[in-house]
């Protein structure tokens, strides 16, 4: 008997399709491509051959010119406002061994560790001093340990955490692909968005990435958002890992993904996150990647998803420098992390925040106060 997981991709991402847009992309014209960008300032979004040829083109005025509409985009649809929240790893024990990750089985040297309720509530008060009101509850995948039932607890956990008069608002959750019975059950804890990241769309490439675990079902998890909007999560966030593949692979198979959950569901994914690929102990992939994404690379990623997809927030993380992101923000960033710990118990255990313990690097460590001193030096409205 096949198991419910055993799964084959339907179709989600059309490989054949994208690399033949790319490729014939390949000979557009310069003022094709301005035209497309012309067009994207009607805030209608691109079709996957219009984001192929901004992808393929090379021409120092056409990459400026979809800066500059990235830009005014941005400005126009979110205005001033930039979105603060902060990633509470509660577990990091899984049952995976992707290539990338701290947090893979075959890292014996990791420290391994599952919050209690106590210890997720003393993180909680912690990040309500400093000033956060928005969480992202980060789980490693472990069937006993940090099981639907856990993962439950602990949002619930993080809404009745209070300190003097602060509490959260939001709690958002980025755990491993569950049932639709399951997602009704994170539905009913009141989550706010459900992320869970394909890494790569690529399918060759997500096989050699996951040699071992549930996460070696590329299929199991390119469904998981449909499966939690059919369970009635309307808001959903999606995203590859940029370093895995070929990054304008992964733009366009991005935007596939969104149209297609936008055409069966009626709406799209809720934000779509941008997480380049960074150094973690005992990760081989992460310390070599396969595909090198420069910083232009990155600035093309972000501004050319804020032309495709206008209205869909998109997400940066610390792994990025400060003054990097300070660039990625402006092109169209609407939502960013901020004084991150990747591991269980960082914010309250200086020895949980070391390297033998993390996710992943953190290239950008200013806490809350600090950024937001930044951003509203250079004109932001903190959220």
């Amino acid at each position: 008997m096949v198991s419910q997981r055993e799964v084959k991709d339907t179709g989600i991402i059309d490989e054949p399709q994208i690399f033949e847009l790319l490729e014939e992309a390949r000979t557009a014209s310069k003022e094709q491509a301005l035209e497309i960008v012309e067009k994207a300032k009607s805030f209608s979004g691109l079709s996957l051959e219009e984001l192929a040829i901004l992808l393929q083109s090379n021409a120092p005025e056409v990459r400026e010119a979809i800066f500059e509409t990235a830009r005014a985009v941005k400005e126009r649809v979110y205005g001033t406002r930039m979105v603060f929240f902060a990633p509470l790893y509660v577990s990091n024990a899984c049952v995976n061994n992707c290539l990338y990750c701290g947090f893979r089985k075959d890292n014996k040297e990791l420290k391994r560790r599952v919050l209690s309720m106590e210890e997720i509530e003393k993180e909680i008060k912690i990040l309500l001093d400093q000033g956060h009101k928005r969480i992202l509850l980060v789980a490693g995948e472990h069937p006993k340990l940090n099981n639907i039932d856990y993962v439950v607890q602990a949002v619930n956990t993080i809404y009745q955490t209070s300190s003097g008069n602060a509490s959260i608002r939001r709690v958002n959750v980025n755990c491993a692909p569950l049932s639709i019975e399951e997602y009704r059950r994170l539905k009913e804890s009141n989550i706010g968005t459900y992320q869970l990241f394909q890494e790569t769309y690529h399918n060759e490439t997500y096989r050699q990435m996951h040699p071992s675990g549930p996460k070696a079902l590329y299929g199991w998890r390119i469904e998981a958002p449909s499966r939690a909007m059919e369970a009635g999560i309307d808001d959903v966030g999606i995203g590859p890992l940029f370093g895995l593949f070929d990054w304008k692979f992964e733009v366009m198979a991005t935007l596939m993904h969104a149209q297609y959950l936008d055409g069966k569901y009626g709406v799209g994914p809720h934000t779509i996150s941008v997480p380049r690929l960074e150094p973690a102990l005992n990760a081989p992939v992460a310390m070599n990647p396969p595909f090198q994404i420069t910083d232009d690379d990155m600035k093309m990623i972000v501004a050319t998803l804020r032309l495709a997809v206008p209205y869909t927030g998109i997400i940066l993380s610390t792994r990025e420098r400060p003054e990097f992101r300070d660039q990625l923000f402006a092109l169209g960033v609407s939502q960013t992390s901020a004084g991150s710990r990747t591991s269980p118990g960082g914010y309250s255990d200086a020895e949980a925040h070391k390297p033998d313990a993390e996710q992943f690097s953190i290239g950008d460590t200013r806490d809350l106060a600090e950024l937001t001193c930044q951003m509203c030096r250079e004109g932001y409205i903190p959220s």
